[in-house]
């Protein structure tokens, strides 16, 4: 079934794990290029089926309402057509569960508008850059170095991951790296506020851990009217 406020079709799915997956769509109409960490809506119908591997919905969905949430983009700024993102399904949530249940060629709504402050284009060019993530709160840098790296070839860039799974790498949770003083004897990065910028992205705990250990070297969160050096996205 068709709507006339689905406006996008589904053009690609990889199951990363079965609750973590890249989603790319490509829209009716161009949206206006946007800026790297931004994000838009995504939407279904309460109606729509939900994925095999889902539980029961801990708020059931009305079946007539749009149910929307914002995500952020992943894909370069200047494409504004064909987009990407990275989603963690809520097993009992009403819609990160249909959108897992949705293959190419399906249909889906997408906002007009996008938005959002997490934006590497507020920070001073030549400063360093470190992105912090949990999980899927790495969509924001995948899109910061899409859209930017060429053209700060001066600035270092470091994306760090954490996750629930087993990956190469480390063995310890994000706050007890920095701690450990990695970026200072990997990267030779300090963490100053007048030479590096600091982006958080992910889960609460880790947020509130990294901006701590980050305020004892004189870190301030920006928001528009007050610049800082700590930029955070918590989810």
């Amino acid at each position: 079934m068709d709507t006339p406020l689905y406006n996008a079709t589904v053009i690609g799915k990889i199951m990363v794990t079965p609750d973590i997956m890249i989603f790319r769509i490509d829209t009716d109409d161009a949206r206006e290029e946007f800026e790297a960490g931004q994000n838009i809506l995504l939407g279904l119908y309460g109606y729509e089926m939900r994925s095999s591997n889902s539980e029961p919905e801990s708020v059931p969905a009305e079946p007539d309402k749009l149910i929307k949430r914002p995500y952020s983009i992943a894909s370069a700024k200047t494409e504004t057509r064909q987009m990407e993102f990275y989603i963690s399904q809520v097993k009992s949530g009403q819609l990160t569960s249909r959108l897992f249940n949705l293959n190419a060629g399906d249909r889906v709504y997408v906002g007009s508008k996008i938005s959002g402050l997490f934006r590497l284009d507020e920070t001073p060019d030549g400063s360093d850059i470190v992105m912090v993530a949990t999980g899927t709160g790495i969509a924001p840098y995948i899109s910061f170095l899409r859209s930017h790296i060429v053209e700060r070839p001066e600035s270092k860039m470091v994306v760090i991951q954490g996750s629930a799974h087993r990956w190469d790498g480390y063995r310890l949770c994000i706050e007890d790296l920095l701690r450990n003083n990695t970026l200072q004897n990997e990267f030779n990065i300090t963490p100053d506020p007048e030479r590096t910028h600091f982006f958080v992205s992910g889960k609460p705990e880790m947020v509130s851990h990294v901006s701590e250990w980050l305020h004892d070297f004189g870190y301030t969160r920006h928001n528009p009217n007050d610049p800082g050096e700590l930029y955070i996205e918590e989810f």
